[in-house]
């Protein structure tokens, strides 16, 4: 597949700023002519008990550090002093410093996408707390004309389930649902099950690429529990389905299916995956995709074009663009659903 086949127009001024409380649903039944706009309340009665829906409890770190106007966003710890960083190093010679908040220095090591460099002390996780913001992606940012997060991103950009830290972006189809949304569902026989991937440089990253499949994804940690595999698995045994909340979920299960994730242990799966999901893929697990809408030429937009296919996820954007729809990762939710789902609702 060729990058510009993942490419569509939009207007700027539907990229969401801010969540909407509640939140448009874009339908897509797999048999349908076009889609339908439902409410989460609908959305929510169409999951049948007994079905299982998957959702991502990663916890986004606080790792977007300023140096004046430059923008550094912390990805991994090297050693007591050096990390992996991304920043705009085009301009900077190796050997520059820069000076970051409360008195310490950044040395850069070694240029590339990550960056090394050096800190001129150890950091702990309270200096990111006191120093560091959320990254919050850089369209965000150009929209609202200001490069600082707002006090509101706080919450705005956790999951109402956050709990396992790690990620640098949130799995933004989460961002629509309460705890509330989820008891409800488990009151009615819906099994609600937890994974974790953080989401890394494979996610957000652009594709440089012409052909996807020259594009190399940086892998992402998973952990898929045994008591959450077990859920799944009898569920596709005996024909439940399983609705994954955002494309996060969906690489971690299809990871696992695929033995991506190396073996089982008695604690389930544990593993990093490079899984990049295009047209032309058979998922094995996932039976309804709940997911934003993406930005054009991205590997999530391949991923939800592998389940629905190009053409029709291409239809499908155009038709809720049309209707001013929200776009990205404050905007609103899409729903795709597979022909076994469908009958149900036929």
């Amino acid at each position: 597949m060729k990058l510009t086949d993942l490419d569509f127009t939009f207007p700027e001024e539907l990229i969401a700023t801010a969540p909407q409380r509640p939140s448009r649903v874009m339908w897509v039944a797999a048999g349908a002519a076009e889609p339908e706009e439902i409410t989460i309340q609908d959305l929510l009665a169409r999951i049948p008990a007994g079905d299982v829906l998957v959702v991502n409890n990663t916890r986004v770190l606080k790792r977007r550090v300023f140096s004046g106007d430059v923008e550094i966003l912390f990805l991994k710890q090297l050693n007591a002093t050096d990390w992996e960083v991304l920043f705009p190093s085009k301009k900077f010679k190796v050997g520059a410093s820069l000076e970051l908040p409360l008195g310490v220095q950044m040395t850069l090591l070694e240029k590339g996408r990550p960056q090394k460099v050096a800190l001129s002390q150890e950091v702990s996780e309270d200096y990111f707390q006191k120093v560091a913001e959320l990254p919050l992606p850089p369209y965000i940012q150009k929209a609202r004309e200001q490069r600082h997060t707002v006090d509101a991103d706080e919450s705005w950009y956790q999951t109402a389930w956050n709990k396992t830290p790690g990620s640098f972006a949130a799995p933004t189809a989460s961002l629509h649902f309460t705890q509330n949304d989820i008891q409800a569902l488990v009151e009615r026989g819906v099994q609600v099950v937890e994974v974790t991937l953080h989401v890394g440089l494979g996610t957000f990253l652009p594709v440089t690429a012409e052909d996807l499949n020259d594009h190399d994804m940086h892998e992402e940690y998973v952990e898929v529990s045994a008591a959450t595999w077990d859920v799944v698995q009898k569920a596709k045994a005996q024909g439940r389905h399983v609705w994954s909340l955002g494309t996060t979920t969906t690489r971690s299960l299809e990871s696992a299916a695929l033995g991506l994730l190396g073996p089982a242990s008695a604690e389930g799966y544990k593993g990093f995956t490079k899984l990049l999901i295009q047209p032309g893929y058979e998922f094995k697990v996932v039976d309804g995709l709940l997911t934003n809408f993406h930005q054009p030429q991205s590997t999530l937009v391949a991923l939800v074009a592998g389940f629905a296919s190009l053409d029709r996820v291409k239809a499908c954007y155009q038709w809720a663009i049309e209707r001013k729809f929200r776009l990205f990762s404050y905007g609103d939710l899409t729903v795709w659903t597979s022909p076994s789902i469908d009958k149900v609702w036929k």
